[in-house]
């Protein structure tokens, strides 16, 4: 298999797009047809945006603005809405993250803490690690006393497939450090509302 940093972005949208010809003629479409023609090629830019995390760090956005900062309360950057597809059924879910940190003498640029979201939503994913790795990259990446990250989110392939339970959502927590205390974790939660 080729390396995909060895081919141009246009090399990797057409070898990508000979893939979803070859998958729509194999469930029977026809490709030659006028409104696919060209879907090979968008649906190969599309799943290139979707999944354009794996050529980003988490943990290089959130040092590229770290600031001194005195303060030890509570940050948290609230409802940051992200799009992701899940791994198993490459359908899309999608949903919000709250993230909370106390700071331990330096304090993160909030807009690197949605950016990070970012890295880690838009790669094939599962909501646990998803969760998982936006806590750990923001507790490695930036001095503090404790991090939190809530994620809520619906999945379609809840919803269109399988079980189709359309008003399901799933919540995911990780938390380190400070917020081992039940207390701490419930003033985040409060402060949520």
């Amino acid at each position: 298999m080729e390396n995909k940093n060895r081919l141009s972005n246009q090399e990797l949208i057409n070898k990508i797009a000979e893939h979803y010809k070859a998958i729509l003629e194999l469930i029977g479409e026809d490709s030659t047809r006028e409104g696919l023609v060209k879907t090979p090629q968008r649906a190969a830019k599309a799943l290139l945006e979707n999944t354009v995390g794996y050529d980003m760090s988490g943990e290089d956005i959130i040092k590229a603005a770290v600031f001194e900062h005195p303060g030890s309360q509570m940050v948290i950057v609230k409802d940051i809405e992200f799009y992701s597809q899940c791994e198993h059924h490459v359908l899309p879910f999608f949903g919000k993250v709250s993230v909370g940190y106390i700071p331990d003498g330096k304090i993160v640029g909030l807009s690197k803490v949605a950016r990070m979201v970012d890295v880690f939503a838009r790669r094939l994913q599962v909501q646990e690690r998803l969760t998982a790795e936006i806590c750990e990259a923001l507790a490695k990446s930036l001095p503090n006393k404790g991090v939190i990250v809530r994620c809520e989110a619906q999945h379609l392939c809840m919803k269109m497939r399988g079980a189709e339970k359309q008003e399901s959502t799933t919540v995911t927590l990780e938390y380190s450090g400070a917020f081992e205390n039940v207390e701490l974790r419930n003033e985040f939660f409060g402060l949520l509302k």
